[in-house]
């Protein structure tokens, strides 16, 4: 234990604990730094969630051609279709996720100190327990927007109905089908980004142990302490190694949550049936469509956000 207190020690600066954060400044700064992540890479997910629900005989088979017939229908305005939407959900999902991501994190640090793990096992039980805590809690405000959102990206596209809006769209569904039309796929949803989520913060957490133990940082030599440089660009590794990792394991779920969540309530499938859907029309390699997309999305995303937050939490540590 002493060894695992001695190397956090040593790089205590680039880790910082919640305990440590001014959370009111983390709150109000982190809404902007992540709504203009949100901007920056929201087209990425409209494409993906195209390329998931397309049919057997569309004509737009890449994310190259989805984008092409996106900008000659609708302009830049259709690479945000449904943004709005999302824009909003996403500050209360986020504050909930990142509140619970820190708090069980510390929490779970302390319960695997006594079993004398690696430093970056213990990481990644720390990492991963925390991840797939914080994707639960936040799944209740997330589940909803994603299915709005996802109703408005594809609209008009594929036989897909279309919708005056957000609020429209939430209208319809509550008309249809009541409140449980909201949560489509919530069982899916938790079974996609809870996992995921895990993963992704479990790869994050020990993949830069890794990295530092082969920088020489942590060890019983003295080192200098690495440099901001240094610090981002470990971060940065490890975000790109986090967010391809999450997306090749749980992609085919979230294709079928997607299917699930964007058909009409007069043909709503059951997941065993998109699941068979899927292997008539491209086999096993439909679970992993829109996988390219995917897996730019979330190393991109990944990389961006965890280097925006690790730059937030050090922008919003307390003066010691």
């Amino acid at each position: 234990m002493d060894a695992v207190r001695s190397h956090r020690a040593s790089l205590g600066n680039t880790e910082i604990n919640w305990d440590k954060l001014d959370k009111t400044k983390f709150y109000v700064v982190g809404a902007g730094i992540f709504t203009g992540l949100t901007v920056a890479l929201y087209p990425i997910s409209v494409v993906k969630t195209r390329l998931q629900v397309a049919s057997a005989d569309a004509l737009e088979k890449d994310a190259f051609s989805v984008i092409r017939g996106i900008l000659r229908n609708d302009g830049i305005p259709g690479l945000y279709r449904g943004f709005g939407t999302v824009i909003t959900g996403a500050i209360p999902a986020r504050i909930i996720f990142l509140t619970a991501l820190e708090t069980t994190k510390i929490t779970a640090f302390k319960m695997v100190e006594p079993f004398k793990l690696s430093e970056p096992t213990q990481a990644a039980i720390a990492n991963g327990v925390a991840g797939m805590s914080a994707s639960l809690c936040s799944q209740a405000v997330f589940v909803p927007i994603d299915v709005v959102s996802q109703k408005l990206m594809v609209q008009g596209y594929s036989g897909h109905a279309t919708y005056k809006g957000g609020l429209d769209v939430v209208r319809q569904v509550l008309k249809l089908e009541g409140i449980r039309g909201l949560y489509r796929g919530f069982g899916l949803s938790v079974m996609t980004y809870s996992p995921s989520s895990a993963v992704w913060w479990a790869s994050y957490g020990s993949s830069q142990r890794f990295i530092w133990r082969f920088l020489g940082q942590g060890n019983e030599h003295e080192r200098p302490l690495p440099s901001l440089g240094t610090i981002v660009m470990v971060q940065a590794a490890g975000g790109i190694f986090a967010g391809a990792t999450a997306s090749c394991i749980t992609t085919p779920l979230d294709t079928i949550k997607t299917r699930l969540q964007v058909m009409g309530h007069d043909k709503r499938p059951t997941a065993r049936q998109v699941v068979k859907t899927l292997i008539s029309e491209d086999g096993w390699t439909g679970f992993y469509r829109g996988l390219g997309p995917r897996f730019f999305s979330m190393s991109a995303w990944g990389t961006s956000m965890i280097l925006a937050y690790e730059y937030l939490k050090r922008l919003c540590a307390k003066d010691e």
